[in-house]
């Protein structure tokens, strides 16, 4: 209440101005200490990470507003976030590299090794300070185990698969969590009781279960029996925690509830490795007598455990080097590496289809896009889709690594500098008026051509009365190729109507923008749903739909500029 109620301030000037951009992540700050505080199944770490990026913004207004060294500061911030959060220095260089600088387009970065140096050196101080502060005993209790033959790798392999579906299946209940309670709020509930629905809900589960509140990594030590005299869980157990402790922080989410997803994944993951580890234990046992193979000894659950953590930290959270280092710095094993990088690999590749990185939407975002984006939406129809409520629904609540983690996306939120001016420029001010149109009976040779001379890659299609059609590629022309030599079609000359009307879905429009949108929203809807054009129509009374620009990345970025 109080962060909209600062937000929907509007006091204008520097210095207020600053004072809300400091007070946000202090905010937000507290919000995480009473959600960990209480117990709720989410942790500390991206939390950790967007107060070390809040920082590191901080001390770019104050010494550098260069977009290169914003960057790199923002790199550093994370770093220091995940080392300290771990106590693993490297493995926040990592983190800082795979959610930070290889997501980031070339020509913003520093050259690596001005980069590099600054994210050693915030990891190196972060965590000696959390040394300082906290012990420099690791996260969790690393338990005993131990590895005993090459032969395993499989059994391994086959977990990393297991945790990869374990991932998708948190994805699947978060995104389905976030729906229920849009309904709710869409009912007339307040959105800042949501939170209370969700705490109250996870107290409810915790009767049952109380592993899975959040208790720092003791729960995590309890699930791998590190701690001397500790009771050892069943496999049925272990399973039953999984699942109630993914709806949990899917409720915690999705209420509203602040914290991170690394800690919850890694208990899921060591939950399940142990689980997994037990059955297989238990079917090898029960049939060695009958062979007698020394080939078919298995580790101990615990070794399938870490494994089993840096498994599905992997394919919830995409940073799969960050996984490997983190339990490798821990357990500072390198007979691990091996069962580690295979698992960790598998469940990654497993999940990268199913959570895409996608830009975040804050809440101005929302604000200020959703009208004017809707407006649009529901009166031009070019496409199914577009008018579709429940498909809108699932496309702002579908499995985003953000809707997890919103501090991965860190780097693809901007300073509020460019935001705001990017809400103060309209779409008019920024399309291209010069554009290729064609009509449905125009060739392709033709629409080819005029492409190249203007230097497009994409044509707008529209009818004989100037009203959109939808539009037209070079990828959907090659495409089209490539299919009829796959069919062994010989090469003639069609018309545009030919090539749309192969493929259902060619040459349609699912979203416009039109000349009074801003250009924040426009961009916005192109980075949610990964555009690289719109398709700019007027909203006259005489001529609605009629085609008056193009609006592509470089022109946004051009006009921001």
């Amino acid at each position: 209440m109080i962060r909209t109620a600062i937000e929907n301030d509007s006091a204008d000037g520097t210095v207020l101005s600053n004072i809300k951009s400091t007070l946000k992540p202090i905010l937000k700050t507290v919000a995480a200490c009473v959600t960990l505080g209480t117990g709720n199944s989410l942790g500390p770490e991206g939390p950790s990470v967007e107060i070390g990026v809040s920082v590191a913004k901080g001390v770019c207004k104050v010494l550098d507003k260069g977009a290169r060294r914003k960057l790199s500061l923002r790199a550093a911030g994370s770093a220091a976030g995940i080392s300290s959060g771990f106590n693993a220095a490297v493995a926040g260089c990592f983190f800082a590299v795979e959610s930070v600088l290889w997501p980031s387009p070339a020509e913003s970065s520093l050259s690596l090794t001005n980069t590099t140096s600054m994210v050693i050196l915030s990891a190196v101080i972060a965590s000696v300070m959390s040394e300082i502060g906290l012990g420099s005993e690791p996260a969790f209790a690393v338990p005993v185990y131990d590895f005993r033959s090459p032969s395993e790798l499989p059994l391994y392999l086959l977990l990393g698969v297991l945790c990869g579906l374990v991932s998708v299946g948190l994805s699947k209940s978060t995104s389905f969590m976030l729906v229920v309670f849009d309904g709710i709020q869409r009912v007339g509930i307040p959105r800042a009781v949501l939170p209370i629905l969700g705490g109250l809900s996870v107290g409810l589960i915790a009767l049952a279960y109380p592993e899975i509140l959040y208790w720092g990594f003791q729960n995590v030590d309890t699930l791998l029996e590190s701690l001397p005299f500790a009771n050892s869980l069943s496999a049925d157990l272990l399973l039953q925690l999984v699942a109630a402790k993914i709806v949990a922080t899917s409720l915690c989410r999705a209420s509203g509830l602040v914290g991170g997803y690394y800690a919850p994944s890694l208990f899921i993951g060591g939950a399940t490795g142990m689980a997994y580890g037990k059955i297989v234990g238990q079917l090898i046992s029960e049939s060695n007598p009958m062979f007698h193979l020394s080939i078919l000894e298995v580790a101990s659950p615990q070794a399938y455990g870490l494994v089993g953590m840096a498994a599905t930290l992997a394919g919830v959270c995409q940073v799969p080097l960050t996984a490997v280092l983190l339990l490798f710095e821990l357990t500072q094993d390198y007979r691990i590496v091996l069962p580690l990088l295979g698992a960790v690999g598998l469940s990654s590749w497993i999940t990268s289809d199913k959570t895409r990185k996608r830009a975040i939407d804050d809440a101005r975002e929302l604000k200020n896009g959703n009208n004017a984006i809707a407006t649009s939406r529901g009166r031009y129809s070019y496409d199914s889709r577009v008018n579709s409520t429940s498909s809108d629904t699932n496309e702002l609540n579908g499995n985003s690594i953000c809707e997890l983690e919103s501090s991965l996306c860190l780097n693809d939120d901007s300073d509020d500098d460019a935001d705001y001016l990017a809400s103060e420029i309209l779409v008019s001010e920024a399309m291209k008026t010069k554009y290729v149109k064609a009509l449905m009976s125009t060739s392709l040779t033709d629409v080819v051509s005029l492409m190249l001379e203007e230097k497009q890659s994409c044509a707008v299609i529209v009818d004989d009365n100037n009203q959109l059609v939808g539009q037209l590629t070079i990828s959907d022309i090659q495409q089209f190729i490539e299919l009829s030599r796959a069919k062994g079609r010989k090469p003639q000359v069609l018309s545009v109507s030919e090539l749309c009307s192969s493929s259902g879905a060619r040459c349609s429009v699912s979203w416009i923008a039109t000349p009074n949108m801003s250009l924040f929203s426009a961009r916005s809807l192109m980075n949610r749903h990964g555009i690289r054009q719109l398709p700019v129509i007027t909203e006259d009374a005489n001529c609605g739909g009629c085609p008056v620009g193009l609006l592509d990345r470089e022109s946004v970025d051009l006009a921001c500029r």
